[in-house]
């Protein structure tokens, strides 16, 4: 879907696509012909140490182009939140605007995006006597209790996430509705962009992107995605939210002698494969806004995306 109009002057691009499609190197070159920086918008790349299994750009590509929400947080002492991503992610791209500069968000993390372009789910604050509550409550309990209420959110949270599973029963407390059904509704009310952004979303057939995911998964091992996974062990126990990310539970399963090696491998790339299906059902919502345009990936050539967007777009 090629844009409705020109956009000049442009001031954001928003570059969407499933896990393992290419959007870090879609971004770089974008960067190469114009003045930009890029913002993160990956909820696991904000720790410091998970760099591997997050795909968080390289040192060198950092010295390159300036990357913003990046190593933010300690993964065992920190958990930001989305409103925390948010605020951090906006004071960057006015800070890039100010500059006279573009801005390059790259997502994979759906909720970051849906929040910058719609802003935070219509969702009620926190309620301190439901959290007191819940949170006298065992872990087993809460997991009883959310996979009774929220099948949907039960199967995104990780079991041993106590927060995310309180916040989860406080708003089906709260409004008698599921967080799941909240953010379906939110999800599916995407609003336009606004007229200096351009969403450009990259298309994979899905045997294609899951060959790529698995070849992927192989290459992070092969450059010591164990290794960092045992630092950040040898470190101390990571909060649920930073274990929750894909690849480090199962490997730290593994190191934590549970698993083994090779189905810790396989688990991650299953895992892997089942968000990036999640991402592709997301991503539809966005093929309707007028301010688009969707690439076809399946090139495997970011220089040749970047010409498209180029051929698009006044810089």
């Amino acid at each position: 879907m090629e844009t409705s109009a020109p956009i000049n002057p442009l001031r954001t691009i928003v570059v969407l696509g499933p896990t393992g499609g290419g959007k870090s190197s879609l971004a770089m070159a974008l960067a190469s012909r114009a003045p930009a920086e890029i913002v993160s918008a990956d909820s696991m790349q904000v720790y410091r140490g998970m760099d591997i299994g997050t795909a968080k750009p390289s040192v060198e590509d950092r010295k390159h182009v300036a990357h913003h929400m990046l190593d933010i947080a300690d993964p065992h002492r920190e958990a930001p939140t989305v409103s925390d991503w948010l605020r951090g992610a906006r004071a960057a791209m006015h800070s890039i605007h100010a500059r006279g500069r573009i801005a390059i968000v790259v997502g994979g993390t759906n909720l970051y995006m849906r929040a910058l372009v719609d802003g935070l789910a219509p969702i009620p604050p926190a309620d301190e006597s439901i959290r007191a509550e819940l949170s006298s409550r065992t872990p087993t309990q809460l997991r009883a209790e959310l996979e009774a209420v929220d099948p949907g959110a039960a199967a995104r949270i990780h079991v041993n996430d106590n927060r995310r599973t309180i916040r989860a029963l406080e708003v089906a407390r709260l409004t008698g509705q599921s967080i799941s059904t909240h953010q379906r509704q939110w999800g599916a009310c995407i609003r336009d962009v606004p007229g200096d952004w351009l969403l450009v979303g990259l298309h994979w057939p899905v045997e294609l992107i899951n060959r790529r995911i698995n070849a992927r998964v192989r290459d992070m091992m092969e450059r010591g995605f164990l290794d960092e996974v045992r630092r950040l062990a040898v470190a101390g126990p990571l909060l649920p939210q930073a274990r929750a990310a894909v690849g480090y539970d199962e490997l730290l399963s593994h190191v934590e002698g549970r698993v083994a090696l090779d189905e810790a491998i396989e688990r991650t790339a299953i895992r892997t494969r089942r968000y990036a299906k999640q991402q592709r059902t997301w991503l539809r919502r966005f093929q309707a806004v007028p301010r688009s345009l969707w690439i076809d990936a399946t090139d495997g050539d970011p220089e040749k995306w970047a010409a498209r967007v180029a051929d698009n777009l006044i810089f």
